[in-house]
């Protein structure tokens, strides 16, 4: 008797309400997915605890976590107690109760990704979540226009560069522990890349998110060298700073300077979100890409990614969903005497 076929093995990269978004709708195709996630954020509850203990950033990881917990049928309560935020005015205001266990567990253990296995555990995940890097990182941006013409400044900082009233023209990664050492990425990262059946870049902060991942050379490369169907999923409206006044097709541009290399299955966005779809149309071609404009947004006009309709659209863009076959049997590469893909 024969093994039942393995599932669609899926792996989102990004960070924050994007790459939750993201992993809310995989787990509505497979079993098997797995996030990798910024480490950069100098903000809120992650940036006390990095600046305190030197440990990761948690939230970002732990939002992650709870997209992944929210698909399962194990406890809501430690879902629910995972995203516990404390109120008040003491030492504990604004953290969440799962960036402190990340953070003890880090300092416990001593090993990020081993501690992020133990959190999967305890959460009853099938999935797994991993940090794009080991060591804390650090976003650096060169900006023009924050004196009305085009000279260049540095802005130091996630929540910085996220924010900036300029516009961004390049971004850089350092280590936050050791500026002299380069940020490597995680190799469990990097292996999830390589084996996927399936990539998804976005939606998310574009620069802080999504693109950051490419700034890690073995992560950059092991998206050029997959076989696995890369997906490139756009933001509904541009982010104020960051991205202000971007067109759809300028999130491309700018992806396509990133990594010149690169070169994506599918382009998924909201046809609500393109007022000009030929040039979006234009610039997926230019990356290797098949545009596809569906309607993801949730229509309770939150500005979020509907989690059911993105589903749909992902598996539209890797033609998979037929009966009879499971997802990785129908994305299978064909041997040499079966021809075409099927």
């Amino acid at each position: 008797m024969s093994e039942p076929e393995r599932p669609l093995r899926a792996v989102a990269l990004g960070g924050g309400h994007g790459l939750h978004a993201t992993l809310s709708a995989l787990r509505r195709i497979t079993t098997d997915v797995t996030a990798v996630v910024t480490v950069a954020d100098d903000g809120g509850s992650s940036g006390r605890l990095r600046r305190e203990l030197g440990v990761l950033p948690p939230g970002d990881l732990r939002q992650a976590l709870s997209a992944l917990a929210e698909a399962t049928d194990s406890d809501a309560l430690w879902a629910r107690v995972f995203q516990r935020r404390f109120g008040g005015s003491g030492a504990l205001a604004g953290h969440a109760v799962g960036n402190l266990l990340l953070a003890g567990l880090f300092e416990e253990v001593g090993d990020p990704v081993r501690a992020l296995d133990e959190a999967c555990a305890l959460l009853g995940l099938r999935g797994r979540v991993l940090p794009m890097s080991v060591d804390p990182l650090c976003i650096e941006a060169e900006v023009s226009g924050l004196n009305g013409g085009d000279e260049l400044h540095t802005i130091r900082g996630q929540v910085a560069v996220a924010s900036t009233p300029g516009r961004v023209r390049r971004i850089s990664l350092h280590n936050a522990l050791d500026r002299t050492s380069p940020p490597q990425a995680c190799p469990a990262a990097v292996a999830a890349v390589l084996d996927a059946d399936v990539v998804l870049l976005g939606p998310g902060s574009w620069f802080t998110s999504v693109l950051v991942h490419l700034l890690l050379r073995d992560l950059h490369d092991a998206l050029v060298r997959t076989n696995a169907k890369k997906v490139v999923v756009l933001n509904l409206v541009p982010q104020p700073g960051e991205t202000a006044g971007f067109s759809p097709e300028q999130h491309l541009d700018v992806l396509c300077l990133q990594a010149p290399e690169l070169k994506v299955d599918a382009v998924i966005a909201d046809r609500g979100s393109v007022p000009t779809p030929a040039r979006l149309h234009r610039a997926a071609a230019g990356i290797g890409a098949q545009a596809l404009l569906t309607d993801v947004a949730d229509p309770s006009g939150v500005g979020t990614h509907a989690p059911d309709a993105l589903a749909a659209s992902v598996r539209e863009a890797l033609g998979i969903g037929g009966a009879g076959r499971t997802l990785a049997q129908q994305m299978r590469k064909p041997t040499p005497l079966e021809g075409p893909w099927r």
